[in-house]
């Protein structure tokens, strides 16, 4: 099995969709067997820039974290098909085992 984490900003949008909602509706249809958004408190990314989103009277971006788990080629055309459509943001991807 194999995992992808996609961090993203909150308010991203393509087109008129915002990202993360883009990107689980990308996963369904790709027919991957679960995805969550988790929302972050603080982060920051390439540029160095610390966000406080939650810091009173903030207009930072709140950094998002996307994870899916699925079979290594599913989750590779899951990945190369989001690519397609957005090139930002920040991908990885690891092998996993599962526990039953």
């Amino acid at each position: 099995m194999t995992q992808a984490q996609i961090f993203i900003d909150a308010d991203e949008l393509i087109g008129t969709t915002l990202l993360y909602e883009f990107i689980l509706e990308l996963l369904i249809k790709q027919k991957i067997k679960g995805a969550t958004v988790f929302r972050g408190r603080t982060g920051f990314g390439a540029n160095q820039y610390l966000k406080r989103p939650n810091d009173f009277f903030s207009f930072d971006e709140t950094p998002y974290h996307i994870i899916f788990i699925d079979e290594e080629e599913k989750v590779k055309t899951a990945l190369t098909e989001l690519r397609k459509h957005y090139t930002g943001g920040f991908i990885v991807t690891s092998k996993v085992d599962i526990w039953k």
